[in-house]
């Protein structure tokens, strides 16, 4: 990769980040419109691991860009970018609860916001 820096890892490695980004975000749409449209919480697909698989799409996009790019703007944005979301996802967790109410409490408490972990059955202690 010394004859091509963007065969390098760095840079292999961001492009992965990036399209796995993206394809996990085009996932995550499909499933919420058709949740949107048919009026229910959106549980299947990548939203059955992740409540919020866009936001977490969104950073695999830009971990992917700060190792592409690494400069102080890109790597300064990255956590003001990451709060944002997660305080975006806190209020829209708000309006889910007030709209799907004891539905999405418990789809909720089942299913982490942004990073995916091993399943656990019903009732299972974290």
């Amino acid at each position: 990769w010394r004859a091509n820096p963007h065969f390098g890892p760095f840079h292999v490695a961001s492009d992965l980040l990036i399209i796995a980004g993206f394809a996990l975000l085009a996932m995550s749409w499909r499933v919420l419109y058709e949740a949107q449209r048919a009026h229910r919480v959106a549980m299947t697909g990548p939203y059955a691991y992740l409540r919020h698989p866009q936001y977490a799409a969104f950073m695999l996009i830009m971990v992917g860009f700060l190792l592409q790019w690494p400069t102080v703007i890109t790597a300064g944005m990255f956590p003001i970018l990451v709060l944002m979301y997660v305080r975006l996802a806190r209020h829209e967790e708000r309006d889910a609860i007030a709209e799907f109410g004891e539905e999405y409490i418990r789809y909720a408490a089942r299913t982490p916001a942004f990073l995916p972990h091993p399943r656990r059955e019903e009732g299972q202690a974290r």
